[in-house]
């Protein structure tokens, strides 16, 4: 009776052990590395910004964000039922890679590009944007092949840039317009810091390339720019997840899921028109 009475026990403990065990796999512990799991525990997920990129993304005197990212970003959050915090790394930290858990994700008008695709897991293209060329008003530039030779200012680490290099791949296709004869690139941080020298007298490039939007918003806001020449090529935005961190997998499925919604419901089309004037949430010629 007694050796009977001592299998069950061990039996028991082994069941109790086993359940224990089955228990702390479905525990949220155990699915730490899912990014979904991580930013749904802790209530908030971290957006990276760039505060000198209007429309898109702009740091108010009251110290607030505002611009068409910064909106897009706030209702991912919120439909995914978690609030929302920013930070501003540098451009190329964020097209590079390995975050080390400092942001969650990027809603920042990235193009999404073969070689950034190693590095970075991307939703579907929540919005498109024609790169535009800009000149200033009195250089007498008025085409495109006016710039044969000369220094065009981008942005650090920018689909611009390579552009201007012959380096820009978005996997699936190519830009068919060629970067000027003999053109080459300087560049600043931020793109928006190109018009920015040329209104604080720097006259050391003859051309400026950025988004259509952000040129049109240095026009609208002042700045001694006008734009030259037919847009050079087409650009696929997307939300943006780091591959080295927690797995994205379900979150880029779960965003995708949000921008549809956002799509459907009008909301994308909504936020396209307050910011930019008008939809540019589908891809219009190549």
């Amino acid at each position: 009776m007694s050796h009977r009475t001592s299998l069950l026990g061990r039996l028991g403990a082994i069941a109790v052990i086993a359940a224990l065990t089955l228990g702390a796999c479905s525990s949220p512990a155990a699915t730490s590395n899912d990014l979904l799991a991580k930013v749904k525990t802790a209530g908030k997920i971290v957006m990276s910004t760039d505060p000198e990129y209007p429309p898109q993304s702009a740091i108010t005197a009251a110290g607030t964000y505002e611009g068409f990212d910064i909106d897009v970003g706030t209702e991912i959050a919120r439909r995914l039922g978690v609030d929302i915090t920013f930070e501003t790394p540098s451009w190329e930290a964020l097209t590079a890679g390995s975050w080390s858990g400092r942001w969650d994700f990027s809603v920042g008008s990235m193009t999404i590009t073969t070689d950034r695709q190693k590095v970075l897991a991307f939703t579907n293209p929540y919005y498109f944007t024609p790169a535009q060329m800009a000149v200033l008003p009195d250089s007498g530039i008025t085409t495109l092949d006016g710039l044969a030779g000369k220094v065009v200012c981008v942005g650090q680490g920018t689909t611009y840039l390579q552009w201007l290099d012959g380096t820009l791949d978005f996997g699936t296709e190519s830009p068919q317009t060629k970067p000027p004869a003999g053109a080459t690139a300087t560049t600043l941080p931020s793109d928006r810091n190109c018009a920015e020298s040329w209104q604080a007298g720097r006259r050391d490039f003859d051309g400026w390339l950025s988004s259509a939007t952000t040129v049109q918003g240095a026009i609208d806001e002042g700045l001694p720019v006008i734009a030259v020449g037919d847009p050079v090529f087409n650009e696929p935005l997307a939300v943006a997840f780091d591959k080295g961190g927690a797995d994205p997998t379900s979150m880029v499925a779960e965003v995708n899921k949000i921008l549809d919604a956002m799509r459907s419901d009008g909301t994308l089309k909504s936020l396209s028109e307050e910011w930019f004037g008008e939809d540019l949430t589908t891809k219009i010629g190549g």
